[in-house]
């Protein structure tokens, strides 16, 4: 194998840590059945914010969620020939070949993505002026929801940014042939969260009322 003279050790703290998790953690059983396959209950998708953890906030094991994370939770909408395509390929394999009965689009607050967003529509800003290569371009599927933000101040209008981003990616997810195939089958439900980091609370969408309403 050839070197690689720009990669570090990994951080003591790291190895550490993972040791502990080996020792004192780590369920043979459950991984040994995972080492022969996953059948994940759900397929969810959230930030990369490192303060977002859905197995966490769920407690569930591992083997239990297909976690897909990326800027701001966003599903951009279906195109053919697209070659970005982390997100897309990885609701194809979620839905075709896992076959997971649900999916869930999980926002947060204090988001970046979402706060870097909403000030390039309050200020119009374009895309190319936003001050990142790639991560101006890849919110651009984000924009549509600011049309649909309301609240009084800032604080309020940032957070229904965040709950609209997630009705968005949802509205986003219909887009996609082989999931408007598995919801009409009734093989596959949608679900929208808003994470309050603070606090610890967990807000759901209503379909009915179309709010978010805390769990």
């Amino acid at each position: 194998m050839s070197s690689a003279p720009f990669v570090k050790k990994l951080p003591e703290k790291l190895v550490s840590q993972y040791r502990k998790w080996k020792t004192e953690d780590f369920d043979d059983a459950l991984f040994g059945d995972l080492a022969d396959g996953q059948s994940p209950m759900a397929m969810v998708i959230s930030c990369c914010d490192s303060r977002v953890q859905s197995t966490e906030i769920f407690k569930m094991a591992a083997g239990s969620f297909f976690i897909h994370r990326n800027i701001a939770n966003l599903v951009p909408p279906y195109e053919t020939g697209d070659t970005h395509t982390g997100t897309a390929s990885a609701l194809e394999y979620a839905v075709r070949a896992l076959k997971v009965p649900h999916l869930i689009i999980m926002g947060h607050s204090g988001c970046g993505g979402v706060q870097a967003c909403f000030d390039m529509c309050e200020n119009d800003v374009a895309t190319v002026d936003a001050g990142f290569e790639f991560v101006g371009q890849w919110l651009e599927s984000l924009r549509p929801a600011h049309r649909r933000v309301n609240g009084d101040d800032d604080a309020a209008r940032l957070v229904s940014m965040g709950h609209e981003g997630v009705v968005g990616s949802l509205d986003n997810l219909m887009s996609y042939p082989f999931i408007a195939e598995a919801v009409a089958a009734g093989a596959l439900s949608l679900h929208g969260l808003w994470h309050d980091i603070g606090p610890g609370e967990l807000y759901a969408l209503n379909p009915d009322s179309g709010t978010f309403e805390r769990i």
